[in-house]
């Protein structure tokens, strides 16, 4: 390394951490005498992967190594985590006693899957779930529940949550040939992104693929019971216990194989909070994606900026973006600072295995959420609704501008639909726009 280097040590392997670093090194080129010396540590052992797709890999559309992401060569250590930041002596420990010093550090340390207080999830004396009980947030999460429903047909699965993550599990699972019950204490699917509307049909495409849905209900707790003698514990995690159902608040039971915890996520803000960094919900950045402490940034999943947590892909990749105009500017020039990311959401629900050629069987639901989906007073709102062709749009207009919308089947409009949002364009034609030759 020359002298007129800078280290950039990034602190996680995902998306985020490896979007910088490759953005990083494009700029450099490989040239000798480049200006960044870029290390990241990745916690987990396996290939990064893209975890938006660890659903299709549950359900069995994707093998595992399809999910890898662009190899980032020696700039990545596997298997290694952070377990202090030495802001003073700008030095990184990691937990096999080695240590990344650096110029500039990057946090990318993305969430963890939320835990709810439910009664019998863990043993009075330790940490270890009950052995049929999962998160699905990691490649290892994905790899387990596999296993878990690959162990036979009529495997009885219960889904708690039912926002995104708990919407495209279920689906997963069902296609596995899971018998799948999903339980969200909300009043409706995917409440953050979905209209009363919308919902309701994402709840009957759904029924149509066997999946029995509970809304309004709360689960208080797991029943379980020891594990079968002699059985494996070799599993990360696995406690001495393993799952055998759920009980709900109202006292109804339902017995469970394997039960998937989709609660949500939190930033993962340990190390920063340590370091004595500003965290609320997330670690606090400013426009230039730096934290109270100007030689350390954060970006992806952990970042909040403007008093925003994003948790989606297409702002951790803007922001690692923006992030590496930033750090390739420190040596002259300037660069436009981030403003934040108007972020879409897309799924696509395809149908249970066995189903898709069923005469009359349902087909796959793509839907799509933007901007704000609930009107203000004085907002108007426009609706198309078509139950022949399964379709549903809803869009959002305050004044002469576009602000959100839902869309549910055909979404041949939604590319237009969103650039006149992100463009905050002027709407000249919206029929044009919703209609289906309005994405071409």
């Amino acid at each position: 390394m020359t002298s007129e280097q800078q280290r950039v040590v990034v602190i996680g392997g995902g998306l985020a951490g490896l979007r910088l670093a490759a953005r990083l090194g494009a700029r450099d080129g490989g040239r000798d005498g480049a200006h960044a010396e870029v290390t990241v540590l990745g916690e987990e052992s396996h290939v990064p992967y893209n975890r938006v797709l660890l659903a299709e890999v549950l359900a069995g559309r994707y093998a595992p190594e399809v999910t890898a992401l662009p190899d980032p060569g020696p700039a990545l250590r596997r298997g290694v985590r952070a377990v202090r930041v030495d802001r003073a002596d700008r030095t990184v420990h990691c937990d096999d006693g080695s240590t990344e010093r650096y110029d500039a550090l990057v946090l990318a340390t993305g969430s963890n899957a939320v835990l709810p207080p439910l009664r019998g999830l863990f043993e009075p004396a330790g940490r270890e779930l009950p052995d049929g009980v999962h998160a699905f947030r990691t490649m290892d999460d994905c790899l387990a529940l596999t296993a878990a429903v690959a162990a036979g047909s009529g495997v009885r699965a219960v889904v708690i949550g039912g926002g995104l993550l708990g919407v495209s599990a279920a689906r997963a699972l069902a296609e596995r040939g899971a018998q799948v019950v999903l339980a969200q204490q909300g009043e409706r699917l995917m409440e953050r992104q979905l209209d009363t509307d919308a919902s309701a049909l994402l709840h009957n495409h759904l029924t149509t693929l066997g999946i029995e849905i509970h809304t309004q209900c709360r689960v208080r707790g797991l029943t379980t019971a020891p594990r079968p003698a002699g059985s494996d514990r070799s599993r990360p995690g696995a406690g001495g216990r393993r799952v055998t159902g759920v009980e709900f608040a109202d006292g109804y039971r339902l017995d469970a194989d394997v039960v998937v915890l989709a609660c949500g996520v939190r930033p993962r803000t340990g190390l920063a909070l340590a370091a004595g960094l500003d965290v609320r919900t997330g670690i606090v950045v400013d426009d230039r994606l730096r934290t109270s402490d100007p030689r350390i940034h954060a970006i992806g999943d952990c970042a909040e900026h403007a008093g925003r947590v994003y948790g989606l892909a297409g702002p951790a990749l803007e922001q690692a973006d923006a992030l590496a105009e930033q750090l390739g500017a420190t040596t002259g020039g300037t660069a436009p600072g981030y403003t934040g990311t108007r972020a879409l959401t897309r799924l696509t629900l395809s149908t249970a295995a066995g189903t898709a050629t069923a005469p009359g069987g349902p087909g796959p639901l793509d839907l799509a959420a933007f901007g704000e989906t609930t009107p203000l007073p004085g907002d108007d709102v426009v609706r198309l609704a078509d139950a022949t062709r399964r379709t549903y749009r809803k869009v959002v207009v305050r004044g002469d501008r576009l602000v959100g919308g839902v869309l549910l089947g055909e979404l041949s409009t939604v590319g237009a639909l969103a650039r006149s949002w992100e463009d905050a364009e002027s709407l000249t034609d919206l029929f044009h726009l919703l209609t289906d030759d309005g994405g071409s």
